[in-house]
Formats: structure tokens, sequence, C-alpha cells
């Protein structure tokens, strides 16, 4: 906890666009202002955030930016460490790999930690494919959850789906999938699902080959989407009668 009075720095949650190079379009002027403005970063892939801050023009070379990794690996006794600049005074962002920080992504524990610690939590404005894809589904927004990624073992992804399908009676059930798994997600989906579930398939979003497509179980059979090795969030619902 920073001491009374003492000066502490920002926490900025930086959205990261959700793959090419197309983050001039894909985040707002403001957003990228403040991630050209700042030159540390705690990041979930040094490579990638090196690749996104060149995309957004950043003036200062990569080579003089500071970052520290922080993903599912890092040792929870280093969060802390973390925090000591931002303690100290200083501003950093937090990148997560795509999309937003904390939201399906290593980096919440910081957040979680910094808000104990008193550092002030900027979000930024940018995209999220969790949100984008049921935005564009027409399934039950009032009402939703968001699981991650299913089991990757089929008998265990069997189950899951299973039980997520009981509950899409109530709120829309959205997951994710590495893209070399989104054709076996999908067989999964098309196998043990009931025809009548509606299903929504939010592929490459905010790319030029981006789809969005919702179609019940049934009709999805008679004519399978191609989405192999492509970004992809699922999502299912039964509506009502």
């Amino acid at each position: 906890m920073s001491e009374p009075g003492a000066t502490v720095g920002t926490l900025y949650l930086i959205p990261v666009s959700l793959g090419g190079d197309n983050a001039q379009s894909a985040l707002p002027s403001a957003t990228l202002a403040i991630a050209r403005r700042l030159d540390t970063f705690i990041v979930e892939n040094a490579k990638s955030a090196r690749r996104f801050l060149k995309t957004i023009g950043h003036p200062r070379p990569l080579q003089e930016i500071r970052f520290q990794v922080l993903d599912e690996h890092t040792d929870a006794r280093h969060v802390d460490s973390l925090l000591a600049p931002l303690l100290a005074g200083e501003d950093w962002g937090l990148m997560s790999e795509a999309g937003c920080p904390g939201v399906a992504d290593p980096g919440a524990v910081l957040v979680r930690r910094a808000h104990a610690a008193g550092v002030r939590v900027v979000p930024l404005v940018g995209p999220s494919s969790i949100l984008l894809a049921l935005m564009a589904s027409g399934m039950d927004g009032q009402r939703f959850a968001f699981h991650g990624y299913l089991p990757a073992d089929k008998a265990g992804r069997v189950a899951k789906l299973k039980e997520l399908e009981a509950n899409s009676r109530n709120a829309t059930q959205i997951f994710i999938e590495t893209p070399y798994r989104s054709a076996a997600m999908l067989d999964a989906l098309l196998e043990y699902c009931r025809g009548g579930t509606l299903l929504c398939i939010a592929a490459d979003l905010t790319l030029p080959s981006e789809s969005v497509t919702t179609r019940s179980i049934s009709d999805w059979k008679k004519k399978p989407p191609e989405i192999n090795r492509r970004l992809a969030v699922f999502l299912i619902w039964q509506a009502p009668r």
C-alpha cells in the first residue's frame, strides 16, 4: 500500500489489435496517444508487444523501451515487484498479446494487486473479441457467461459442451479456442449439441477476413464453415420459444 500523500503512477490498460497490422484503424486516437507516450510496459509477450508498438508508430526506438513479461508462467511472488516502479511514481502500460488486458489474460492479477496497493488503474478503449462477438451474435446480451478455453481432451470437451448447452437456456454461453483447434471444436459442437441450439461463430474479428454468422446447429450441419486455423469465438444460446 502506498504511503498517504505519496505520488504514485498510473497503470494504463492498453488494448491491442486482435490480429494483423490494423491497430491504427482498430484503436481510437486517445488510446494510441497514451500508448505512444509511455516507454515502459508490462506485457504478455515481448515480441508481439514490440510489433504492436512499431505498428502504431511509437516515437522512441524499440530498443529504448522497457518491457517486463507477465504471462501464465510468471511466479506470483514476482507480481508485487512489478508494482514497485508504479509506487515510485512511474506510469506503466499493461498489454495483452491481443485484445483487452485483464480479460482472459494473466494481467488480471497485476490489476488486482494494483488496486490493493493504491495504484490508479485506467482502462483504455479498444477491441474485445468477446464483446464484439456478443454484439454481432443476436443472442441474449443481458445475461451471458464467458468460459475461456474449454478442455482440450475430447471427453472433457464434450462434457463441458453439454453443461454449457444446458445453461444456454438461461444465458448466452461464450468460449474461445486456439486457431489450430477451431475445427475440432466445431466438429464437437455439431456432433454433440442439439439441432435447435443456436451457434454463432465469430472468426477473424476486425480483420479483412472477418465473418460473424449465427445459425442453428441443424443449419450449420448442412454447410459447415471452414474455420481451421482461424481465430474464433463461439457462442451458444437456446432462444425462448
